[in-house]
């Protein structure tokens, strides 16, 4: 026998799109581009200023340093970035003095900044 519990009438939720969802962006953007004008012809739409603008930085900026494993992570990575950059640097330096000084010299410099970069 079946059950008469009532939910046989109710139906799955669907997860097709509609309205303003079911449209083509351009037809979107088109719409949004109207509701804009209105506000700025209506005299209500929003303009931030230079001092509001830094201080909506800021608070943008001390909400992601509260995040200390983030931090963490980029300033790894501005610390990786600024090691490859000087070990470069001093490479293309001793690739230009290798004329002047013996290059069994410059060959130990690299090793050892490499051993360094590699305990590091």
């Amino acid at each position: 026998m079946a059950s008469n519990s009532g939910n046989e009438n109710i139906k799955p939720k669907s997860s097709a799109k509609r309205g303003f969802a079911a449209m083509d962006e351009a037809t979107q953007r088109s719409i949004a581009s109207k509701g804009g004008q209105a506000a700025h012809q209506k005299g209500t739409a929003h303009e931030f200023d230079s001092e509001e603008a830094r201080r909506a930085g800021q608070k943008g900026g001390e909400a992601v340093s509260r995040d200390r494993a983030h931090m963490a992570t980029i300033g790894r990575k501005g610390g990786e970035s600024r090691q490859s950059a000087a070990r470069a640097k001093a490479q293309q330096a001793a690739g230009s003095s290798a004329g002047q000084g013996s290059s069994e010299q410059t060959s130990k410099s690299a090793s050892r900044q490499s051993s360094k970069a590699a305990s590091h």
